[in-house]
C-alpha cells in the first residue's frame, strides 16, 4: 500500500474506453516512474457501457496508487472530473484524457511549469490530429469565447492541464450544477500559463463529444461565465429599433411624395423574417440564462459516486 502522500494527481475521466486504458496504462506509469515524486491516478468511470470499469478495477490489485471513482449513470466529463478533485490528495493535480490524443509523456512538461510558480497551466495542441471541421470549430469557438469571457486562453478544448491545490481547493467548494473547468479554474488563478503539447490521432473508439454536445458545452461555457450574449442581444435590439424608427419616417414621407405603391412588399418580408429570426435568437438566450438558473435552485446532486475503488478506500 502508498503510504506517502502524493506530490501529483492524475485525474481522468473514463467513458467507454476499454480499447485505450491498457495502452494508458503502458505509456502513462513510465511517465510517472520517470518524475521521482510520491503519485496518484485517480479515474472516474462515467457510466461505461463497455468494460472499462472491469479494466480499471484490475488495476487496483497491482497498482496502490491507482483510485476509482464509479459513479452511477453519466454525468459528463466535466462532472467526472470534479468528482475526482473531490478526492485527490497531491499537490499539483493534472488532467488528462484517455484516449491518448494528448500525450502523457507530456506531463513533466506541466509540472515543471507549475513549479515555477503559476497556478494554472493549460495546453496548446500543436499539429492537431482532428477533422478539418474540429479545428475550424474549435477556432471559432475559441476566438469567440475570449472575446465574450475575457479569459486569455489559447486553447479551450484542451483537456491535458495542470492546477495547484489552492485552484482544486477553491474550485471543490463551487457547486454550480453545470460548469466548464478550464474557465473557472482561470477566475482563480493568480499566475496562469500555457504550453505547447503534443497531439495524437484517437486510435481506438470514437470521440464523446457530438456536434450538438460541443454546441451545448460551448453554451455552458459562455453563458456560465459571462453576461455578454445578454448585453449583445440588447445593443442589438436598440441599433435595430433606431434603424426601424429611421425606415418608417423614410415610408411616411415616401408616401406623401410618391403616393401609395405596392412594390417592394418581398422586400418587406425578408426583413420582417429576419427580425423574428433574431428576437427568436434572443429568447433563446435568455432562455438558456434562465435554464442555468432553473437548474441551480432544484439543487439536485451533480453527480451520483457508487462507489470509490482502490487501496486505501477498500
Amino acid at each position: 500500500m502508498q503510504t506517502l502522500k502524493p506530490y501529483i494527481s492524475i485525474v481522468i475521466p473514463v467513458y467507454n474506453e476499454e480499447g485505450n486504458l491498457e495502452n494508458l496504462f503502458a505509456r502513462l506509469y513510465p511517465v510517472m516512474k520517470g518524475t521521482g515524486k510520491p503519485f496518484e491516478i485517480i479515474f472516474t468511470d462515467d457510466g461505461s457501457r463497455d468494460r472499462s470499469l472491469a479494466i480499471l478495477k484490475g488495476k487496483t490489485a497491482d497498482h496502490p496508487e491507482v483510485r476509482i471513482v464509479e459513479f452511477n449513470g453519466n454525468f459528463g466529463q466535466h462532472m467526472a472530473i470534479l468528482a475526482a478533485f473531490e478526492v485527490s490528495r497531491g499537490e499539483i493535480v493534472i488532467t488528462l484524457d484517455a484516449d491518448l490524443q494528448n500525450p502523457p509523456e507530456e506531463i513533466p512538461k506541466l509540472v515543471a511549469e507549475i513549479e515555477k510558480g503559476h497556478d494554472v497551466v493549460g495546453s496548446i495542441r500543436q499539429k492537431r490530429q482532428d477533422t478539418f471541421f474540429r479545428k475550424s470549430a474549435s477556432r471559432m469557438v475559441n476566438i469567440a469565447t475570449r472575446k465574450m469571457t475575457g479569459m486569455k486562453m489559447t486553447d479551450y478544448g484542451c483537456m491535458l492541464r495542470a492546477y495547484h491545490r489552492n485552484i482544486i481547493n477553491n474550485i471543490n467548494q463551487c457547486r454550480e450544477a453545470s460548469t466548464f473547468i478550464p474557465a473557472l479554474a482561470q477566475t482563480f488563478a493568480s499566475s496562469p500559463s500555457e504550453v505547447e503539447v503534443a497531439h495524437a490521432e484517437r486510435l481506438e473508439g470514437e470521440s464523446k463529444y457530438s456536434l450538438y454536445s460541443l454546441v451545448r458545452l460551448n453554451f455552458d461555457l459562455m453563458t456560465g461565465f459571462s453576461v455578454v450574449p445578454l448585453q449583445l442581444f440588447a445593443l442589438f435590439g436598440i441599433i435595430t429599433a433606431l434603424f426601424s424608427m429611421a425606415f418608417a419616417l423614410f415610408l411616411f414621407v415616401r408616401r406623401f411624395i410618391i403616393g401609395a405603391e405596392v412594390e417592394g412588399v418581398f422586400t418587406l418580408f425578408a426583413i420582417l423574417f429576419f427580425f423574428v429570426g433574431i428576437t427568436i435568437f434572443g429568447i433563446g438566450i435568455v432562455g438558456e440564462y434562465v435554464g442555468r438558473i432553473y437548474q441551480e435552485v432544484r439543487r439536485r446532486p451533480r453527480y451520483v459516486v457508487r462507489k470509490i475503488h482502490g487501496a486505501i478506500n477498500e
